[in-house]
């Protein structure tokens, strides 16, 4: 054992230290929690949520450390647009946070406007707080606009102030005007701000951040040194005990997909999913699920593979525009063409979802809602919602205050001319969402909005839209792979707290694998770790922990995955599926295994028969299989 590592396990971390703000005085306190009681962000994150119905941003244990992917930051707190307990992370952005000195910070109280949230601490000084108004409506129309010239703003007006390096998390005009609205921050390189949008998106935290508690941004940074563990030996001795492989091979074998896979060529998210989705293919409101496979494959082949795909490839992959979200790390998975970031779900919901296949057009489209400060995903299922909407004559242009129809049909449809245009009739939608042009107004979620409609018009406009619902007002658009994992009952959805492998499962052996996948999630987050290096931080993340807080520590930190998984579900409030397409979505899941696969399971066969017979009752028992099993696996005892 080295000195160092003693040295850890005998001060260095034996308490989570979080501080609690309240906006509306920027008093403040700090509170200090032995290791052992709480563990990290996450249940952390969740006592200080139902103490102080605060907004809670914090890193884990590791953060500073010598591992790869350690420097996540953690968002906890009640949903704004799932409406129950929610967890979102972002790259990279705790690595400034930890030079603060703390583990975690909780704002409670609203500002009497809004503000900026200043966050400093030089040297061995006392932590500085303060609260400073802003004209945000200004701010947000000038420069860049949104999100980008709030940072710009608060970036040039206090960047002085920091010795090193800071950081901003930024909201935009949609987290005042909608319940899904993210946070974003990018890494500051030499004192500037840099391209690479990393984002806190899933669970609308920046409408909660602004609405709730009245800060717009956050600017953080300071001295502070930690003795984070930087032994790369014992390290390496550590990863050769279980890998045979020193910490960096295995970490670069782990993050082959996110980096460059030579076996399709491609990489990060958007090239790998792309390039081994086949007849998967989701576009045009998931209307492609009642294709023929042949149909599919064509789109895929003419659409994705031979322009979306390939435009890719060749303007990002090829240059190799390959970068990271602040912190040092050899997945680079961040890919770039020039100023624009690709990832998979926000360039498939923006993408083939809403009908548009072409770079430029998706350049476009998610460039302005990242602007305004949307959740992609979640604003991207919205838009394709919409689009279906108006293609079947459900709504008026003139009620969604927009001056065109999409292009919502295969035939005749040019990949270049036509998604450009899809793109456009995007840009015109979100605007119009966040100005509430027509009868459009997602304050309190597009669920509720599209209920409210429904009562009216009938059942068909919530028909046309893929969600999960969650008590009365909760939703979340769902991750973006044709497998009913991502329609599970979960209580934390939108995320990958589920399985969403593509085999098909008894619907009660889902539940099981949802909740076993569930606490493997909380290990990363709760130690605020990527889950891009999942596939060795889970296995080591509770043995490093037992090497430097002790054995003791580490058999509670293991206890605890169950104790907090049980806990959140104990407030899970998901509802049966209410829309339609939800159900056919299942179906043609297990049509397609069965015909296109060929899997005759026997339980695949009788539950396709089922279907078949009694779409309805069929639906409702196998959304109460998937809980059954979710409420089997996660039971206290």
């Amino acid at each position: 054992m080295t000195s160092e590592v003693k040295e850890l396990k005998d001060s260095v971390g034996s308490h989570i230290k979080a501080l609690v703000v309240d906006a509306s005085s920027a008093m403040y306190k700090t509170i200090r929690y032995p290791v052992g009681e709480y563990f990290g962000p996450v249940d952390l994150g969740l006592f200080h949520s139902t103490k102080y119905d605060s907004l809670n941003i914090g890193t884990g244990l590791m953060a500073g450390s010598i591992f790869p992917g350690s420097n996540r930051l953690i968002f906890t707190g009640f949903s704004p647009t799932w409406t129950g307990f929610y967890i979102s992370s972002m790259g990279g952005a705790g690595l400034i946070f930890d030079n603060l000195g703390l583990d975690m910070l909780s704002i409670k109280g609203k500002a009497l406007e809004p503000s900026v949230l200043l966050l400093n601490r030089i040297h061995g000084e006392e932590i500085q707080v303060r609260i400073e108004p802003c004209d945000i409506r200004t701010i947000w129309n000038e420069g860049r606009q949104g999100v980008y010239s709030l940072m710009d703003h608060v970036a040039e007006k206090y960047r002085n102030e920091y010795l090193e390096s800071f950081r901003i998390l930024a909201t935009g005009p949609a987290a005042a005007s909608t319940d899904c609205a993210g946070i974003v921050s990018v890494p500051v390189r030499k004192g500037e701000l840099s391209f690479v949008d990393t984002w806190a998106g899933r669970g609308g935290f920046g409408s909660k951040m602004v609405q709730q508690h009245g800060i717009v941004a956050v600017i953080y940074g300071g001295t502070f040194l930690d003795k984070d563990f930087r032994d790369r030996s014992v390290a390496d001795q550590w990863f050769e005990d279980k890998y045979q492989k020193k910490l960096v091979a295995k970490d670069l074998e782990s993050t082959t997909k996110y980096r460059f896979d030579p076996k399709v060529d491609t990489g990060g998210t958007f090239g790998v999913n792309y390039a081994t989705m086949g007849g998967k293919v989701m576009a045009f409101n998931y209307d492609t699920m009642h294709w023929s496979e042949d149909q599919r494959l064509e789109l895929n082949k003419s659409f994705i593979e031979n322009h979306y795909l390939k435009q890719f490839n060749e303007e990002t992959i090829k240059t190799k525009q390959n970068s990271t979200c602040g912190e040092p790390c050899v997945a680079v998975c961040k890919k770039m063409n020039n100023e624009f970031k690709k990832d998979y779900e926000p360039y498939q919901t923006m993408g083939p979802l809403i009908g548009v296949f072409d770079q430029r057009a998706a350049e476009m489209i998610n460039h302005h809602a990242d602007m305004l400060g949307f959740d992609a995903i979640s604003i991207g299922g919205a838009l394709a919602w919409l689009m279906e909407l108006l293609h079947k004559g459900l709504v008026t242009k003139e009620e969604l205050g927009v001056k065109q129809f999409p292009i919502f049909r295969r035939e005749g449809f040019s990949v270049i001319t036509d998604s450009m245009h899809n793109a456009r009739l995007g840009i015109e939608l979100l605007d119009s969402i966040v100005k509430k042009r027509g009868i459009l107004d997602f304050s309190f979620g597009a669920r509720r909005w599209g209920r409210k409609l429904a009562r009216v018009r009938g059942r068909a406009i919530l028909d046309s839209f893929l969600y999960i619902s969650f008590g009365r007002r909760g939703y979340m658009v769902p991750n973006q792979y044709w497998t009913p994992g991502v329609l599970s009952p979960m209580p934390i959805m939108g995320k990958y707290y589920m399985y969403y492998g593509n085999d098909f499962v008894h619907p009660r052996e889902l539940g099981h694998l949802n909740a076993e996948r569930f606490q493997k999630e909380l290990i990363l987050d709760n130690t605020g770790v990527c889950r891009f290096h999942r596939n060795w931080a889970e296995e080591m993340m509770p043995e490093i922990i037992g090497e430097l807080y002790g054995k003791d520590i580490k058999e509670k930190f293991n206890k605890s995955l169950h104790q907090i998984a049980y806990n959140i579900n104990s407030r899970n409030s998901s509802s049966l599926w209410e829309s339609w397409k939800n159900v056919e979505l299942i179906e043609s899941f297990m049509k397609r295994k069965h015909e296109v696969e060929g899997n005759n399971n026997p339980d695949l066969l009788g539950w396709i028969d089922y279907f078949k017979r009694d779409r309805r009752t069929a639906s409702i028992d196998y959304w109460y299989e998937i809980h059954k099993g979710i409420g089997e696996a996660l039971n206290e005892f």
